[in-house]
């Protein structure tokens, strides 16, 4: 199954904060490191999500097309549409009607969409087909226990 993207209407990102509780220390991969230093301060993930709130959308991705990108079945994604897209951004692009998440492939006035997954083919639009860049993913939401969507 491809990297698609549920077909719905993506959810605008309000102008709304989303404040969190956030520990004062890291937290390490590797060796445990002494909780003394524990400290709570507040986090808006809203201010760290989201640059243009007018410009940014959530959408939840579906598929495993782009999990070498670290991106999953059923993770959010924050998608700006004011952003130019670049070489190698990961997109959010609608080729003939049909959303899809790839990596951009931008070089010498030619385009295609790669997946992050070697066993899904690269999208290299043919003559009269649309391809429109709807959005850069900024940033990824993954659930990885618990209720929810």
């Amino acid at each position: 199954m491809s990297s698609i993207l549920r077909a719905e209407t993506p959810i605008a990102v309000e102008n709304g904060n989303l404040v969190l509780p956030m520990a004062g220390c890291s937290v390490r991969g590797g060796f445990p490191s002494p909780a003394e230093d524990f400290h709570v301060d507040r986090l808006d993930l809203t201010a760290i999500l989201v640059t243009r709130p007018q410009a940014t959308f959530l959408l939840r991705l579906r598929g495993d097309s782009m999990r070498e990108a670290g991106l999953f079945d059923g993770d959010l994604l924050v998608v700006d549409r004011a952003l130019k897209p670049a070489h190698q951004d990961v997109v959010v692009a609608v080729v003939d009607g049909e959303f899809t998440c790839k990596s951009l492939w931008l070089k010498f006035g030619h385009m295609k969409l790669v997946a992050a997954n070697p066993t899904f083919p690269e999208i290299v639009p043919k003559d009269g087909q649309t391809v429109e860049i709807w959005g850069v993913v900024t940033a990824s939401i993954k659930r990885l226990r618990g209720g929810g969507r």
